[in-house]
């Protein structure tokens, strides 16, 4: 039997979901003395590399050269109107924190989520009195903004975090400011297509789903509950709901609760040939992964392991997974999964880059210990106790020894900030 989903019954609270249009670049740009929405400017992760990824490009980039996030350095025309500069992640992570206190002139800060350096959700639910509706407080936003930062921003707003966030990426960053309420669902995100497009759909899902004969939103939210939640478990509940415009999460909790997952994803600087050194750089990824679980006071029990191969030798790759009986955030647990599924579909060829993923989560404190292992518990808080001396004294305060050797990465990664080097 379909669930009927009751709107009536369901929290209507005002949420803002505020993006600063192209932040790196609009930093930048002002920066400069030049103006973020007619400049042509692109950052760069490396100037040196002609393969570094643009990490932001201004709205006439995009628009006049075609230039956008994930383009490469070489791929920028060689035009005297276009100017490209370094990352400066520590400016952009001191202009967030200016931004943050901006927001706390509207709410208190425990209704300030800060989802990332440039998007964060407010609740502003019972502030009428203060600030007039929903859509005032965004333009009160929006024009502070602009006068203080001088920084363009787009505004979604919802009844719950998801619709701000899909209000968000569907209209508002065309429109400037937009609010979705449930009875915007069937209207305007059930036609969403492709699946894509719907925050919380990858690309793996998506696939999947369009194996099911799903390729829209609305195609989602009638499909049977009982089938979706057969095809992808916890997810599958998850999926039919969000496809309904249904969030019950907190501010500041993860929207996909339930689906939480710690991950780790990184190209490497160059090709690796020796399966060994493949071996040292995974053994640093799955420490990171564990560390995040740690920090979060997780375990998972399936571990999620992927290489992709360099282009000189095909490219493609392979991405698998295996679940555990018993819950784990311990290190060497997760990397003995990760090398049972390289030394399975590993097939010899130059890898260039390495994804790690920790998932079907539950509670650390939950966790069963083993009668079998006497060691677990011990590697278990050891685990915590470098967490903490690496939180106290730098997160290259404590290395393993593959990260001195010419294939490790943490050491080098140590040195950045949001995987940049700080300017």
């Amino acid at each position: 039997m379909k669930p009927v989903v009751d709107y009536h019954t369901l929290p209507k609270r005002q949420i803002l979901c505020v993006d600063m249009k192209s932040f790196y670049a609009s930093c930048a740009a002002l920066a400069r003395g030049l103006d973020p929405m007619t400049c042509h400017l692109a950052v760069v992760a490396n100037l040196d590399r002609p393969g570094s990824v643009v990490l932001a490009a201004s709205p006439a980039l995009k628009k006049d050269f075609g230039i956008k996030t994930g383009n490469r350095l070489f791929e920028i025309p060689d035009d005297p109107r276009i100017v490209i500069v370094p990352a400066q992640m520590n400016m952009y992570l001191d202009v967030s924190v200016e931004i943050t206190r901006l927001f706390s002139q509207y709410v208190p800060k425990e209704n300030i989520h800060t989802y990332s350096v440039d998007e964060s959700f407010l609740d502003v639910t019972g502030t009428e009195k203060l600030w007039g509706s929903a859509t005032e407080i965004a333009e009160h936003i929006q024009a502070e903004m602009m006068e203080t930062f001088q920084l363009p921003c787009a505004i979604g707003i919802g009844p719950n975090m998801l619709m701000a966030k899909l209000c968000l990426d569907l209209e508002a960053k065309k429109k400037g400011i937009a609010e979705w309420t449930y009875d915007d669902v069937p209207n305007k995100l059930w036609p969403v297509s492709p699946l894509q497009e719907m925050w919380g759909i990858g690309s793996r899902i998506e696939r999947r789903l369009h194996r099911m004969g799903i390729t829209t939103v609305g195609q989602l939210a009638q499909f049977p509950l009982e089938k979706l939640e057969k095809a992808f478990g916890v997810m599958g509940n998850q999926l039919y709901y969000h496809a309904h415009g249904v969030d019950l999460s907190e501010l500041g909790a993860p929207i996909l609760q339930g689906q939480i997952s710690f991950a780790k994803s990184q190209i490497l600087l160059r090709d690796y040939a020796d399966p060994e050194e493949v071996r040292y750089v995974v053994l640093e990824m799955c420490e990171e992964v564990a560390k995040r679980a740690r920090m979060s006071g997780k375990a998972g029990r399936t571990v999620s392991f992927g290489l992709s191969y360099s282009d000189t030798t095909g490219g493609g790759g392979f991405y698998r997974s295996k679940t555990m009986d018993i819950a784990t955030n311990v290190t060497q647990d997760i990397f003995d999964v990760c090398m049972q599924l390289f030394h399975q579909f590993y097939d010899h060829r130059v890898v260039r880059k390495v994804s790690i993923s920790l998932s079907n989560i539950e509670e650390d404190e939950a966790v069963q210990l083993s009668l079998f292992d006497d060691n677990r518990e011990k590697k278990r808080n050891l685990g915590y106790v470098m967490d903490e001396i690496r939180n106290k004294y730098g997160s290259d305060a404590l290395l393993r020894a593959v990260s001195y050797t010419k294939a490790g990465t943490a050491l080098h990664r140590s040195k950045l900030v949001g995987g940049h080097f700080a300017e």
